[in-house]
């Protein structure tokens, strides 16, 4: 264990320190200022600028009480615990210091989100009470639900956004770089990483692409995103996007960084891959067994929710000799009357069902779901007894809205929203076959793609990178015990996050 650095009466020496040990925080501020009668005693406060209220709190209290006395006085004071709080806690050392910042603990007591204090000529600093971090007035965030975990989710600061990533990972190895985006409209955009874990490099590289560029405005993370992607072309997502703060705490103890923007609530993690879009945050808290199985449920719902309505094309109109007769039989019966072609009667039902999706949204939640009881039911049941379309393809279109559904995030389940049109085109066309050379084109795309130098099918392709440690962590979860290593976003140094203790 490396040796702890005394706090010295010197307070150049303790700021030299403190300036060292949260180097790149731009979300942790640091005062200098003069106190006393005679503004004659040097003093220096740090704390995370959302945790503390410099306006109306007991740290304001307590600065205005040693701005009226002399400089003995001040020195007295503090050496008898004569503040007038009770909960004001004493530091020996500049690492208990850094750590009573961000976590609170200091003789037993959980009080996060405090400001540390040095006064010049006492060798000990004092973590003076304050609100703390921001907790219930947090939204929750929507379009992630979990069945176990946390249920905060990012507002529109960035600088409560950097706090609620911080309340989970108290250390000052987390780094926050703040930069200026949008020439007009000057939005604070923070990169949020684990020093020591994450690549320098891939660090360096993001602000590059983020650099790249010139706009008028930032108004929304989805900007920054667009505007920085490789490959803007592809349908597939070259970034990561999550409203949960543990989702991001959690991508940030595996080495990759995090993207905060003003204004926007979603969170850019990078890089990414295949295998990151369809874990869940529960995937973790949740028992092996559970996790593991819904994991394959969303891995065939991602396959399905692109390739279910052409397959079906491909094997009614091409190749009806795989099914059985009495299926093929009912499909017969069943289209008695339609007078449209198969791939006609798709593409209105999956047009007509992105058309109901879409009113969904826009309209207030009650009408939302108003709208989409009396589209799914209503509209689809009059369509079948009208002859309009059969209702096979009611169920195979109302199957396939399931399994886009199940896709965990929502822009990478547009990419398979996408491509579905496609490959009920291409199997209209070529039946089997294809089906099988689109299905060919995206893996070759995918092999292809590459987000920040990781390849996109990790760990299905490059697994030995990592000696293959990332395959116990894809297709299913293995137990916790068994994941003790970092995947290949990590240092290859720094991999090791978990050892059994005897």
């Amino acid at each position: 264990m490396a040796e702890k650095t005394k706090i010295s009466e010197r307070l150049d020496e303790n700021i030299a320190h403190m300036e060292e040990l949260f180097h790149t925080c731009d979300d942790i501020k640091k005062k200098r200022m003069n106190l006393g009668k005679n503004r004659d005693v040097a003093c220096y406060l740090t704390f995370i600028e959302v945790s503390v209220d410099m306006g109306n709190s007991a740290l304001l209290e307590v600065l205005k009480y040693l701005r009226g006395l002399e400089r003995e006085e001040i020195l007295r004071v503090l050496e008898q615990n004569a503040l007038g709080t009770s909960d004001a806690t004493y530091f020996t050392t500049i690492e208990e210091a850094g750590d009573g910042l961000l976590t609170g603990l200091g003789g037993g007591v959980f009080l996060p989100g405090e400001a540390v204090f040095f006064v010049d000529g006492f060798a000990k600093a004092v973590k003076i009470p304050d609100d703390g971090y921001p907790n219930m007035g947090i939204n929750e965030a929507d379009s992630e639900k979990v069945v176990r975990g946390s249920n905060e989710g990012f507002g529109d600061s960035v600088k409560q956004n950097a706090a609620l990533i911080r309340k989970r990972i108290r250390s000052p190895q987390v780094k926050v770089k703040e930069k200026k985006m949008g020439v007009r409209s000057n939005t604070n955009v923070y990169l949020v990483y684990m020093e020591g874990i994450a690549y320098p490099e891939l660090v360096a590289k993001i602000e590059e692409r983020l650099e790249g560029f010139e706009i008028d405005g930032v108004l929304d993370s989805g900007v920054i995103e667009q505007l920085s992607e490789e490959k803007w072309y592809s349908p597939f997502p070259q970034f990561q996007t999550t409203e949960r703060p543990d989702r991001a705490a959690m991508s940030i103890l595996d080495g990759r960084v995090v993207v905060l923007s003003d204004n926007s609530p979603i969170a850019l993690i990078l890089p990414t891959d295949y295998n990151s879009f369809i874990k869940t945050s529960d995937d973790y808290y949740n028992r092996w067994e559970i996790a593991s199985f819904e994991r394959l449920l969303r891995y065939f719902a991602s396959f399905f929710a692109m390739t279910l309505p052409g397959l079906y094309l491909a094997v009614t109109n091409f190749h009806t000799q795989i099914l059985p007769t009495t299926l093929l039989l009912s499909f017969a019966e069943a289209r008695a009357g339609v007078p449209f072609p198969a791939v006609i009667e798709v593409i209105i039902m999956e047009l007509s069902f992105e058309l109901l999706r879409e009113a969904g949204v826009r309209l207030p939640g009650a009408m939302g779901n108003t709208i989409g009881i009396v589209g799914g039911l209503i509209i689809g049941q009059a369509a079948v007894e009208a002859n309009l379309v059969s209702p096979i393809v009611v169920i195979v279109i109302s199957f396939t809205a399931l399994c886009s559904f199940a896709v965990p995030n929502e822009e990478f389940a547009t990419a398979f929203r996408l491509l579905k049109f496609f490959f009920i085109g291409i199997c209209a066309w070529l039946g089997f076959f294809g089906f099988l050379a689109g299905l060919l084109a995206v893996l070759i795309h995918l092999s292809h793609l590459k987000s920040f130098g990781v390849p996109y099918l990790m760990p299905y392709v490059a697994a030995d990178l990592n000696d293959y440690e990332d395959e116990r962590d894809f297709l299913w979860r293995q137990p916790l015990r068994l994941l003790w290593k970092r995947p290949i976003y990590a240092k290859k140094n720094n991999r090791r996050k978990l050892r059994m203790k005897l």
